[in-house]
């Protein structure tokens, strides 16, 4: 039996080992501190930036509007409910575009996947496709469907579809061949590999590129926007920018990276969420 002072010996590296898993515990909540601070820092410096630049004529007089100029058309827009029904009418054909294209992305993407000589007929006129500029067949949706939300989810959904498309297709791609040997060798199913290999080696590109998408749902709404439209973020943009009114201009662009950086964060913890099984990526 141990001395107590062999007990007393011990006892410290015993305590310094129960210790570390709470040491190694807060290190990522002390490094998730200093980024948001050092990304609220970032934020400030930005704005003092704008507003030095401003007040100090490093840009046009045209374009030099200060924050608090674009506080203040942000404030006075929300209390008139410009913002809230044009915000709603823009978000509203970013997600119909997002869910449409990237139903058809996935499902066409997999099955070309599946079928490797459909898709070397296919990738010629899918790369002209893609390769094609999205921007420029935005008069032939507003001639086609007028001036409605329909042509800005038309818009939008040519952007998404070919991200997904993509993903989807290499992801199935990326399957191992020595899984589907073993698959095969022990009995399964085309369904069962499809569903237990295929799809599960697929669906984090799936998922990236469904993140993506959301982004690009939003730049496509925004573009027809810009062109012609009834309502929407895009339309006052082309309205103040036309009348000189930067300040509501700043304000709208402001607001649509903090929309873009909110449904990226919410798609990037839905994708979190659901691909739990996955091992965590090493730091």
């Amino acid at each position: 039996m141990p001395s107590s002072d062999t007990v007393e010996t011990l006892s410290p590296p015993l305590a310094g080992k129960r210790d570390r898993p709470s040491a190694t515990r807060s290190r990522p909540n002390r490094d998730t501190t200093i980024v948001r601070v050092a990304q609220v820092g970032i934020g400030i410096a930005l704005v003092w930036l704008w507003n030095f630049g401003t007040t100090h004529g490093w840009v046009a007089p045209v374009l030099a509007k200060t924050p608090s100029q674009s506080w203040n058309y942000f404030t006075g827009a929300v209390e008139s409910g410009e913002l809230w029904s044009n915000t709603k009418a823009t978000m509203a054909a970013v997600l119909i575009a997002w869910v449409l294209a990237s139903a058809v992305g996935v499902v066409v993407g997999v099955a070309l996947g599946l079928l490797p000589r459909t898709e070397r007929a296919l990738t010629p006129y899918l790369e002209a496709a893609n390769a094609m500029p999205r921007i420029a067949l935005a008069p032939l949706f507003i001639v086609a469907f007028g001036i409605s939300m329909s042509a800005k989810v038309a818009l939008a959904s040519t952007l998404v579809v070919f991200i997904v498309l993509a993903s989807a297709r290499a992801g199935v791609r990326s399957t191992d061949a020595e899984w589907l040997r073993l698959s095969t060798v022990l009995g399964a199913s085309k369904f069962q590999v499809f569903y237990k290999v295929l799809l599960p080696v697929a669906t984090p590109a799936i998922f990236s590129a469904l993140r993506l998408g959301l982004i690009y749902s939003l730049l496509g709404v925004i573009g027809s926007e810009l062109i012609s439209a009834r309502d929407g973020l895009g339309q006052l943009i082309a309205t103040y920018s036309a009348t000189f009114r930067m300040e509501a201009v700043y304000a709208i662009l402001i607001m649509l990276a903090i929309i873009a950086v909110a449904l990226n964060q919410l798609m990037g913890a839905i994708e979190r969420r659901l691909l739990r099984w996955q091992p965590p990526a090493d730091h």
